[in-house]
């Protein structure tokens, strides 16, 4: 197939873009700032074309002549960015329609019950627009995603290595089903496959469990002694300016992170075993986490390990150890 990636340059799109091509699929990939792709290892295996969800002429050039369209790009920012995400899926939609794509996948994130944060509200909203659309859309909700470079796995790898304790907000003792970006890959892959499909998935591991008990088995495995400290007072805006500080990754993104951590982030529906994922062997939490902590830095490059590191990545990316 001839598909788009946009949100390329991003964690889970720079990953993927290797994979697409390892299968034989032709690889565009769409960025406001072309020359950011030079630093993959795939650069020169793709074309390019200028992509920014802001700008509905850039959207429709550049779906043009494609079979799929991979939507990776979320908001993360402050401000007007749910009415910007909003528009952002009405363009791309529209393009998709006019140019007769097959069908488009989206990746977003669980939507638990009950009062979402704005950020988990637009991801649904986000979804919503694009499944009531006529082209099929895949729609994959993902869990916390285990992988080297993964948001929320390199906050815990900070908070854990940086503190010589764990503080836990009493109200962050919940539930969380994590899955390790080998199997979003994978499933990514599969989207492209067979019939398009027009719903939306919950994709987590095999394992549940609590926020507690994955911040024990991350500090086991990574060789840390690290004490639980129960937090009963802790309101979320000052966790996640504590949580920005200490991790040194963008205040922004952390915040709204921090935010669903009130939530049990666990999947209402298995359909996509007996789908997408259907002879597919999920990878447990224990080996994502090893092989996340193995300090490979070729996760962007065709034969290396997707859940490692890449020297693609930000700053903020690997151990804070010398």
């Amino acid at each position: 197939m001839r598909v788009l990636v946009t949100g390329a340059t991003g964690y889970v799109g720079s990953r993927l873009v290797p994979a697409l091509l390892k299968a034989g699929h032709d690889v565009v990939v769409g960025a406001r700032d072309l020359a950011a792709i030079d630093r993959f290892a795939w650069a020169d295996r793709v074309e390019r074309r200028f992509f920014d969800v802001e700008d509905t002429v850039s959207v429709h050039l550049a779906v043009r002549d494609l079979d799929a369209v991979f939507y990776l790009v979320h908001s993360m920012g402050a401000g007007e960015f749910l009415k910007r995400d909003r528009e952002a899926a009405h363009y791309l939609a529209t393009a998709c329609e006019y140019a007769g794509v097959e069908r488009i996948v989206y990746l977003s994130g669980l939507v638990p019950p009950g009062r979402l944060s704005d950020h988990l509200r637009s991801r649904q909203e986000v979804e919503q627009i694009l499944i009531d659309s006529s082209v099929p859309t895949t729609v994959l909700r993902a869990a916390m995603v285990i992988g080297a470079g993964s948001m929320s796995f390199e906050l815990m790898r900070r908070v854990s290595e940086r503190l010589p304790f764990t503080p836990v907000p009493v109200w962050m003792q919940r539930d969380i089903q994590p899955v390790a970006v080998e199997d979003v890959v994978h499933l990514l892959l599969r989207s492209l496959q067979g019939a398009p499909r027009n719903r939306a998935y919950d994709v987590g591991g095999d394992e549940v469990l609590t926020y507690r008990e994955l911040l024990d088995r991350f500090a086991a495995l990574a060789g840390l002694a690290r004490v639980q400290l129960l937090v009963p007072i802790a309101p979320g805006a000052l966790v996640g300016e504590a949580v920005a500080f200490v991790s040194g990754v963008p205040r922004t993104t952390v915040r709204a992170l921090v935010r669903s951590l009130s939530h049990d982030m666990v999947c209402t529906e298995a359909d996509i075993k007996d789908d997408l994922a259907a002879g597919h062997v999920f990878l447990g939490i224990d080996e994502a986490i090893r092989r996340s902590l193995a300090g490979q830095t070729q996760a962007t490059e065709i034969e290396g390990d997707v859940q490692g590191e890449a020297d693609s990545d930000p700053a903020w990316v690997g151990t804070t150890f010398g």
